[in-house]
Parts: C-alpha cells; sequence; structure tokens
C-alpha cells in the first residue's frame, strides 16, 4: 500500500516512528510537507503537486497538521480526499478538534462529562457569565490555544474578569471554565485508533503548576483504565469524527470529564510509558481501512 504522512517536520518522534512501522508492514510511505503541497481545482478536477511535480496517487495519507497551519492543512487534506485518498481523520473532523468550543458543544451534546464551560461575545455579559459558571477558581482558555498556551488559571472572581477583560481587548475567541480541583493536577491521555483506546498514560503537573502537559514540565506515569474511561474517550473521539485521536480526561467523583480531544496526538510518551506500538497500531488500522474503501 502506498502511504502519505503530512508532516512539517520528518525528524519528529511521531513522523519517524510512523515512517518506521510503515515499512515494518510493507507499505511504501512518503512524508509531504503541507506547506510544499499546492492545489489545482476545476469542475470535477483535483490535482497536487509538490515541489514542483504532480503527485502520484496514494492509497491512504495520515495528516500531522500543527494547529498553525490549520487552514491550509486542512485545505491540503480536503484535496486529497477528493483525490479518492483515505484518511482515518477527515479534514472537517480536524477543524473541529481545533475548536475547544465545538468540541465541548459536541462532546455535551452526547451527554459525556465535561468541565462546566461558559462562552459570551459581549463584553457587558461577563458579571453574568461568570455568576452562571459559579464560584472561582476559573480556568480561561484561548479556543485553539494548544501544549498548554493560552490557558490562564484566574482564583478570583476579580482576577477571572481581569483575565476576561485582557483577552476581549486582543480581539481574543475564548471560553471559561470550572476548575476542578479534586484532579490535582493529573490527567489521563487516551491514545484512540479506530474503535479501541490502544494505549493510556497519566500526566502529572509540577508543583505549583495546573496545567499537566509534558510541554511545560509534567510528568507522565503508565495507568490502567476503567471501563468508564476508556468508553468515554472513544465517544469522545467519535463525537468529534476522529478516528486517531488524543483523548484528555481528569478523573473525579462524577466519572471521567473530558478536557480535550487532540487530532495529532503524540506519540513519544505515550509509547515509552505504555510499552505499546501505537505507531504500529495506526497504520495497521490506516491499512485495514483504505483496503476496505479499495
Amino acid at each position: 500500500m502506498k502511504l502519505a504522512i503530512l508532516s512539517r517536520n520528518g525528524a519528529l518522534y511521531s513522523t519517524r516512528r510512523l515512517v518506521e512501522a510503515a515499512r515494518m508492514q510493507g507499505h511504501t510511505v512518503r512524508v509531504l510537507d503541507p506547506l510544499r503541497c499546492y492545489l489545482k481545482i476545476g469542475p470535477g478536477q483535483f490535482e497536487m503537486h509538490y515541489k514542483g511535480r504532480a503527485l502520484a496517487a496514494f492509497d491512504a495519507v495520515i495528516p500531522r497538521i500543527g494547529a498553525s497551519i490549520t487552514r491550509y492543512g486542512t485545505a491540503v487534506v480536503r484535496q486529497l480526499e477528493l483525490m479518492g485518498v483515505y484518511s482515518p481523520n477527515s479534514s472537517d473532523a480536524i477543524a473541529r478538534s481545533r475548536d475547544k468550543l465545538r468540541c465541548q458543544q459536541l462532546i455535551a451534546a452526547r451527554g459525556l462529562g465535561l468541565p462546566l464551560t461558559v462562552v459570551a461575545d459581549n463584553p457587558d455579559d461577563t458579571r453574568d457569565l461568570l455568576t452562571m459558571l459559579g464560584p472561582p477558581p476559573h480556568v480561561v482558555k484561548l479556543n485553539e490555544g494548544t501544549q498548554g498556551n493560552g490557558v490562564v488559571l484566574a482564583e478570583s472572581l476579580q482576577a477571572s474578569r481581569s483575565v476576561v477583560e485582557a483577552f476581549r481587548t486582543l480581539h481574543a475567541n475564548f471560553l471559561v471554565q470550572e476548575f476542578v480541583a479534586e484532579a490535582k493536577g493529573a490527567d489521563l491521555r487516551c491514545l484512540v485508533v479506530g474503535k479501541r483506546v490502544v494505549a493510556a498514560m497519566q500526566r502529572q503537573a509540577m508543583v505549583d503548576e495546573f496545567r499537566s502537559n509534558l510541554h511545560r514540565g509534567g510528568q507522565a506515569f503508565a495507568v490502567e483504565l476503567d471501563e468508564a474511561e476508556r468508553n468515554t474517550a472513544l465517544q469522545a473521539a467519535a463525537a468529534v469524527g476522529l478516528r486517531v485521536a488524543g483523548v484528555d480526561l481528569l478523573r473525579t467523583r462524577r466519572g471521567p470529564l473530558v478536557l480535550e480531544v487532540n487530532s495529532s496526538p503524540g506519540l513519544e510518551g505515550i509509547e515509552k510509558l505504555s510499552g505499546v506500538n501505537v505507531a504500529g497500531e495506526i497504520i495497521s488500522h490506516v491499512a485495514r481501512a483504505a483496503a476496505r474503501r479499495g
């Protein structure tokens, strides 16, 4: 099978592991920088060139589209889809995953647990908005932030108002959530492939830090999920439309709460901690799904 991996950097751990796994399974694989792909669109005609040459047909593509290139990256994925190439994460699903507000709405519509969330557009509504949410602490998040960027913990009502006003001054899109203190700075990263959670890890924030992202110095540990956590992760990925996803959960007395659904989850930490060949699982799923379509 002929596979393409869309990635800005072929040397990244996740990209390298996907290439290795594809070759181990006997597939031909090529890494393409999505920003070097350019498109020709006509009536019923879709063509793509890369670095001066027309791209030959692929059976499947695995998108690793970073948040900073979502708009053009999803256009490239959509073009490949229109050319008949299978993608485990569609262009529309990737776009949905990058919009935190849209994700929260889709997840809530499934009846899944999530931190209580409020959103408003007009500054005149800020006071009542925060009343709807309840007493602080509050978490204020940029709608399209990643890796903990654009996430602020406001520990008082005045701090919440100040952060909201600052974000409005920057014309930023954001949402405000309850702070789930009982999680104690820990969350669960669940790696969903197809209809299975193939691996999981627990991430723990550093002292004096509420964000557990490994990029922010958080530590990670192997973890066993219970049935409710597995089901929640699978349903959250399905709600957004992703077949390969990193789903972040909080453990609470209310049951698992969905924090985020990531369409391009990193593989390094979770592979090393779990001992699972996650890249191999992804390639196997993509190859099976592409073959069924063919």
